[in-house]
């Protein structure tokens, strides 16, 4: 049963289901990168995306606005979503909210790449840090928190889907979680995980509910390393310095 909930009561929090895209494949067997603005959904990621949605239809939850970065990984999750709740919603595109941009990975010399890979989800992060020698973490909250203002200034939803990244997710539960512009690089945000916000009329009324929840695997008993970990592996191989 679908429940709708888009008549909001001045004064009542309001809920954002933040969701991080299902996964894709950014690296080939020999470590060469695809290009990461085209990557689809892979087989996992697909299967995550439907999970959520059964979670989402299970407990009986209705969209009133669905917001994606237009990345098709994003785009993807989103309908895969919306066709396992059966609900027939026009996501927005808001490419403000688009992951943390990375530089040229041959540009980086050999002794910085893993901190490229991973120094942006590592504790409290400067905002200097840059993210594989491209934007830096301030250059991202910079557009990540005006776009999280101006949807909270719309009057128009109850209950929003964001389908968004793992760097982009930080940064919007970073601001909930401390009510200021600091980035905490340590929140796991697996792929095709569900996050839950509940935000107030007043700017620092946020209500974290929970984080990271992965409806294939809740309890994650196999989840040790990070995404960026991960990631900087598959890179290696296709570096014989890294060898």
């Amino acid at each position: 049963m679908q429940v709708s909930t888009h008549e909001h009561t001045p004064g009542e929090r309001r809920r954002i289901y933040l969701m991080r895209h299902g996964s894709v494949t950014y690296f080939d067997d020999s470590g060469k990168p695809f290009l990461p603005e085209t990557v689809p959904l892979n087989d996992a990621g697909r299967a995550q995306a439907d999970s959520a949605g059964r979670a989402f239809f299970d407990a009986g939850i209705h969209f009133d606005k669905v917001i994606v970065s237009g990345l098709p990984r994003t785009v993807e999750t989103a309908a895969r979503v919306l066709a396992v709740t059966g609900q027939d919603i026009a996501p927005e595109t808001w490419p403000e909210l688009h992951e943390i941009r990375g530089g040229r990975l041959s540009s980086i010399p050999t002794a910085e790449l893993r901190r490229a890979f991973t120094g942006a989800f590592e504790g409290l992060v400067e905002e200097d840090q840059r993210f594989l020698g491209g934007e830096s973490v301030g250059e991202m909250m910079d557009r990540v928190h005006p776009a999280i203002a101006r949807l909270r200034a719309q009057r128009d939803w109850d209950t929003a889907l964001l389908v968004l990244h793992g760097g982009v997710n930080c940064a919007i539960l970073s601001l909930a979680l401390t009510g200021r512009r600091l980035f905490l690089g340590g929140l796991s945000q697996a792929a095709g995980c569900i996050n839950a916000l509940d935000v107030g009329d007043a700017p620092a009324d946020w209500v974290v509910r929970f984080v990271n929840y992965v409806p294939p695997g809740p309890l994650q008993p196999g989840a040790r390393s990070t995404t960026m970990e991960q990631l900087f592996e598959q890179y290696r191989k296709g570096r014989q310095d890294l060898a």
